[in-house]
């Protein structure tokens, strides 16, 4: 299950915006083989008086958690694939905004401490798993 928590400042992202990027980011993980509800993303804007970095406030920021359950990358490369990935994606998002403060950072978290409407999702790559990514939802199994 990724979930992408985006603070942001006013005016980094419209509704629009908001709506194409939360979409291009389970596009991607559904491309890669999971359940496309597994994806969620929020998107918290915060006024730029409590968006503080180095101790200062600051006028124009984006600070990006990606907690990772479902999968998790097994080597240094693949993680090194997975921040260029995700740079990918939000540098059209954001390279537009004079003077932004933008960062992001993913934790692996053990899937075992994951469920989903009460039930720990099936195995990766099992049918069961198979079965809710083309229901788009859970079910026992």
């Amino acid at each position: 299950m990724p979930l992408w928590t985006i603070h942001h400042t006013p005016g980094i992202f419209t509704d629009t915006e908001k709506h194409r990027l939360a979409a291009r980011i389970a596009d991607h993980y559904e491309q890669i083989g999971l359940p496309r509800f597994y994806v969620v993303t929020l998107f918290h804007q915060t006024r730029p008086e409590d968006f503080y970095v180095g101790g200062e406030p600051t006028p124009a920021g984006v600070r990006i958690t990606v907690d990772h359950i479902a999968r998790s990358n097994p080597d240094r490369e693949s993680r090194r694939r997975t921040a260029q990935w995700i740079k990918s994606m939000l540098q059209p998002h954001l390279e537009g905004h004079a003077a932004l403060h933008w960062e992001f950072h993913v934790d692996e978290t053990s899937e075992d401490l994951w469920m989903i409407n009460g039930i720990a999702p099936p195995p990766a790559g099992s049918d069961a798993e198979k079965h809710w990514a083309a229901s788009n939802s859970a079910s026992p199994y």
